[in-house]
């Protein structure tokens, strides 16, 4: 749980870290568009307004009905009108065929033809004004060039005669510092604005995945303290169910005092055989339970048969097989015994099929009800009762090879002496006569 919670306050982070990424981006591409935008519009209105001037101030000098013609009259007006513009360096005015008309830097020019092509070629045919911030890098521009150091403003405007009939053009520089600087003024605002958004954004984005893994690990916290709790309670009742499972079998032994020890006997035999063969750990448990508890089922078998000193009847025996199904039902109550349920169900199967509740055999039978029931036979064997002695340990072992196949599994029965060669006291056996094992 820890560690899912930890990777989830990671991922948390991460996704603020990328969001602040994504936001920072579009804080950029934001900027950079609204800057565009702002520096097409200062542009558009630069070229408006000197458009405007042109066709108002310098118009009516230079067009005579359909006419261009600037006479020396009209240059010396014209350039009054610009003086009350110190923004506008230069004006040029066109023919249509390329001719110059009228300029107020380098009136020599004046009557010389140029070719028509870019932007003057642009607008003599679409008839609409172009502006646009110009390096002066032409060859007409070249004296331009040479007396303006500033940065400029180009504006092409069509000059109509009439309605819309183009006689020419106006190519008008403006100062583009004022405008630059404006320009720029605004990009800081843009900038600023865009930056205070973002940064408040990723701190609200920052505060709620602070707050949401705080919160996260709170209840991680509540849970793997609640997660104990209810562990510990579990604890507790598997420990109360267990007691309560060793009472009944303890009140089983109780009814037949002859067979004192034996649950704790088998269950140790049971164990060693389980350790020789290497079963699983969890498998291990469940064979110490299933030899411990494999006669719990006789709680309800009655005491008469329990402590009847001769042999049963056949009635009496098929009453006795119930123990088996009877214990099964009773550990399949308890939790923690559930898994050994198998074992005290099957331990009196027998290898060729002869056994109860269901006459399995060889390999049909569970591995765990093989040892058990082989512990317990084991144990019966050598354990003096009122209606069988205790065999010798030699004679006992000569029964196991004589059932070996038959009723006790291969396997068990060859594990069983493997561990009462290294383990003899696990089986009650001297350590003299475990000699002779073999």
């Amino acid at each position: 749980m820890t560690q899912r919670v930890t990777e989830s306050v990671g991922l948390l982070w991460t996704f603020v870290l990328l969001s602040a990424v994504v936001l920072a981006g579009g804080c950029l591409i934001l900027s950079s568009v609204l800057t565009s935008a702002v520096r097409g519009q200062a542009l558009d209105d630069a070229k408006l307004s000197l458009t405007q001037y042109a066709n108002g101030v310098l118009g009516p000098r230079m067009i005579y009905g359909t006419t261009l013609r600037v006479g020396d009259s009209s240059t010396s007006i014209v350039n009054r009108d610009l003086a009350e513009r110190p923004d506008i360096l230069s004006v040029k005015v066109w023919h249509t065929d390329g001719t110059l008309a009228w300029t107020n830097i380098a009136p020599e020019r004046i009557g010389k033809r140029f070719p028509v092509n870019g932007e003057l070629a642009e607008v003599l045919e679409t008839k609409e004004a172009k502006a646009e911030f110009s390096t002066l890098s032409d060859k007409e521009d070249s004296v331009e060039a040479a007396r303006i150091e500033s940065d400029v403003i180009e504006v092409y405007a069509p000059l109509f005669a009439g309605q819309r009939e183009v006689i020419g053009a106006y190519e008008v520089y403006a100062d583009a510092g004022p405008l630059e600087q404006s320009i720029a003024g605004r990009k800081r605002a843009i900038w600023i604005a865009s930056a205070t958004l973002f940064a408040i954004l990723w701190v609200l984005l920052l505060l709620l995945a602070r707050n949401a893994s705080g919160m996260l690990r709170r209840q991680t916290t509540a849970l793997r303290e609640r997660s104990a709790a209810l562990s510990e309670s579990y604890r507790m009742l598997e420990e109360s169910s267990l007691e309560a499972a060793e009472s009944l079998n303890a009140t089983v032994e109780a009814k037949d005092p002859y067979t004192a020890g034996h649950s704790v006997r088998v269950q140790r035999i049971a164990v060693s055989i389980a350790q020789e063969l290497g079963v699983p750990p969890k498998d291990l448990d469940a064979v110490r339970h299933g030899g411990l508890f494999h006669d719990i089922g006789k709680i309800a078998i009655p005491d008469v048969l329990l402590t009847k000193p001769a042999k049963l009847t056949e009635d009496e025996f098929e009453l006795m097989k119930r123990h088996s199904s009877e214990g099964a039902r009773i550990v399949s109550k308890f939790g923690r015994l559930r898994e050994c349920g198998s074992i005290i169900r099957h331990h009196h199967e027998r290898w060729d099929g002869k056994g109860y509740p269901e006459r399995l055999a060889g390999e049909d039978i569970p591995l765990l009800a093989t040892i058990v029931g082989f512990a317990e036979a084991w144990d019966a064997m050598i354990i003096e009762r009122p209606y069988q002695r205790a065999l010798r340990i030699e004679e006992a072992f000569d029964e196991v090879r004589d059932h070996r196949g038959t009723q006790f599994s291969p396997v068990v029965v060859d594990a069983f002496f493997a561990a009462v060669a290294k383990r003899p006291a696990d089986f009650g056996v001297p350590d003299s006569e475990a000699l002779v094992v073999g």
